[in-house]
């Protein structure tokens, strides 16, 4: 006979409100915000050595109709550390695509056919081995499929959402930025880490 998990997000969605009862948490670790061709190949030199990164990015609100942004951020957080690429100042160059279209390393995100899909704007290349949490999600009968819901359900805690929808072209991030896109980084690679695990 088949038992319906008792967990919640497994047996019905979480709610908005269950949600909100989760403590929240943050990335606390070490942020490179990266806006030169040297801090680029910092960053790149050591990522080399990842093979699972959180994937995210972020783009400026658009407010009215007809009005569209390119992608402001793109982020990637390793296993120590996360990486904030500023494509305002350094478009998407070789070194990311090189990443983004390596089989040998993990992309893992929510949501990723849109944030491909613009990141294609700026730059022609052929994504590998990025993997959609939302599918995992569906795959291992998790009812809640967004960033926000899977680290309720599998992580117990939540994430603040307050700089969500502020300007991501700015030319300096401010801390809270930087603190909020490192953390949807940050809670990608461990959900990642989380589905696998289970499905061990």
């Amino acid at each position: 006979m088949h038992t319906v998990d008792p967990r919640p997000g497994f047996a019905q969605r979480m709610t908005k409100e269950e949600i909100n009862t989760c403590p929240v948490r943050r990335w606390e670790g070490v942020t490179h915000v990266v806006r030169t061709t040297t801090e680029l190949n910092q960053a790149v030199r050591a990522l080399a050595n990842e093979t699972i990164l959180g994937f995210d990015t972020e783009t400026r609100p658009a407010y009215h109709k007809g009005e569209s942004y390119l992608p402001s951020l793109l982020q990637l957080a390793g296993e120590n550390e996360v990486y904030l690429f500023q494509l305002k100042h350094l478009g998407l160059p070789t070194p990311l695509r090189e990443i983004l279209a390596n089989p040998e390393v993990i992309k893992a995100g929510v949501a990723l056919a849109y944030d491909l899909q613009e990141l294609h704007k700026l730059a022609q290349f052929r994504p590998a081995s990025f993997v959609d949490l939302g599918n995992l999600a569906k795959k291992a009968e998790i009812k809640n499929h967004g960033l926000r819901g899977l680290a309720a359900v599998l992580l117990g805690f939540r994430i603040a959402k307050g700089a969500q929808t502020s300007n991501w072209a700015r030319d300096v991030l401010a801390p809270t930025q930087i603190q909020y896109a490192a953390t949807d980084a940050w809670v990608g690679r461990e959900l990642y880490l989380k589905l696998r695990s289970d499905e061990e």
